[in-house]
């Protein structure tokens, strides 16, 4: 392979749209993934592809980290560990993961010379913030583990391109969603909570009273705001990805299934809104979500067969799965 995009964690939810993405463009991928998270199904469309070569491994191991970014001309970094009750129970792999792979990517570029490198980070960082829509400029304030090691994998990225001139920019995003969205974990987002409740005919399972949003950014979009970022010459900033609109909850039920619904109690540590500041991205990038959650969902539904083997929550199991969250965040 000649000269190709290094996609981190390319076989997951994010990751393998974005290869999608990049092949569709006539760009060679490596991928490096450890399938923890990722699944092999994500990619099987480019299982003959001479465009895609798909490397098992893992970001902590740095020989074998430093052997795939030789050659790479872009790196976009997105293994990462993800969850907020999985971070508490064991915040040492989260830890080796998220900051000390990300170190070992930061030292491969350097040394190989790479291009462009895009870092994703995660919007957790600004855990409940005073101002919404919320500018990067914000305090960082993590609530859990990975929160905060998705924050110091940023703060390494942006430090590593501040003493070294690594050519690189960080995404903060916010809430994506779209098909190929991960169903395993503890308690998993809320459109693989719903989805795989609707298609098993059984309530919408609420947290609180459903009057909370989120800016649900719809993965093309994200997608979108990655080849934008890799395609500018700009570096050492930090950009906001979201539609810039919060979405009730309610919202969100109202369009897939309005009738039958459930309730459980609000969770500690979870903001009441998460509105992206997009002012930035649009303005330097040129960049802008064109998604509606509308059209978004509608996409969805029409992709509802990869939901079907998803595991069905409800309240106590919900319940269950959550109580370390309200052990350790209250």
């Amino acid at each position: 392979m000649d000269t190709f995009d290094l996609v981190t964690g390319g076989a997951g939810f994010i990751g393998s749209h974005l290869v999608d993405e990049l092949v569709r463009r006539g760009r060679h991928v490596r991928v490096l993934d450890n399938f923890s998270i990722g699944r092999r199904a994500n990619l099987k469309q480019h299982e003959n592809s001479p465009a895609v070569e798909i490397v098992q491994g893992d970001i902590r191991d740095e020989t074998l980290v430093d052997r795939v970014v030789a050659g790479a001309e872009r790196i976009f970094h997105l293994a990462a560990l993800a969850d907020i009750v999985p971070s508490i129970e064991a915040p040492d792999a989260y830890f080796k993961t998220n900051v000390d792979g990300t170190f070992a990517l930061c030292q491969a570029a350097l040394k190989r010379k790479v291009r462009r490198f895009i870092y994703t980070a995660s919007s957790s960082c600004y855990g409940i913030p005073d101002k919404y829509p919320t500018p990067e400029n914000t305090p960082a304030d993590p609530r859990y583990p990975y929160a905060l090691t998705k924050y110091l994998g940023e703060q390494i990225v942006m430090h590593w391109q501040q003493v070294y001139d690594l050519p690189a920019l960080s995404l903060r995003l916010f809430n994506v969603y779209g098909p190929r969205a991960r169903t395993s974990g503890t308690y998993g987002a809320v459109f693989g909570v719903f989805l795989a409740q609707y298609l098993a005919n059984k309530p919408l399972t609420i947290v609180g009273d459903g009057t909370q949003t989120r800016d649900f950014t719809y993965v093309s979009d994200v997608v979108a705001a990655f080849l934008t970022a890799a395609e500018s010459n700009l570096t050492g900033r930090i950009f906001n990805v979201g539609t810039g609109n919060g979405v009730s909850v309610n919202r969100i039920v109202e369009i897939i299934a309005p009738k039958a619904t459930t309730h459980i109690p609000k969770r500690p540590g979870e903001p009441d809104e998460t509105r992206a500041d997009v002012t930035a991205i649009q303005r330097e990038l040129g960049w802008s979500s064109q998604v509606s959650i509308e059209n978004g969902i509608a996409s969805l539904m029409k992709n509802l067969d990869y939901w079907k083997d998803a595991p069905v929550w409800d309240a106590a199991s919900i319940e269950s799965a959550t109580k370390k969250w309200f052990k350790y965040l209250k």
